[in-house]
């Protein structure tokens, strides 16, 4: 099972970059996005932010994994199907 590797490019903090992430992590940046009501680059922005020396495309992996912990957490502490 193997995903391709789709890159885009963003402005963060005034330049440019280049992203890759496989395409089930940019549907849940996607996701998270939405469900926040901001821009995917407001999104990235701040997981460039909070990051430290961790390579963007790792920090953006990490957050998008957290999200889904915390909201499958949250669903079996409600009883709730979180997806």
């Amino acid at each position: 099972m193997g995903f391709s590797i789709v890159k885009r490019s963003v402005s963060i903090a005034g330049h440019r970059t280049s992203i890759s992430l496989e395409e089930p992590f940019w549907e849940g940046l996607r996701e998270i996005a939405e469900r926040d009501k901001i821009s995917i680059q407001a999104l990235i922005g701040r997981i460039d932010a909070d990051r430290g020396e961790q390579n963007l495309s790792s920090a953006i992996r990490v957050f998008v994994l957290n999200d889904l912990r915390g909201r499958l957490g949250a669903s079996a502490l409600n009883g709730t199907d979180a997806l």
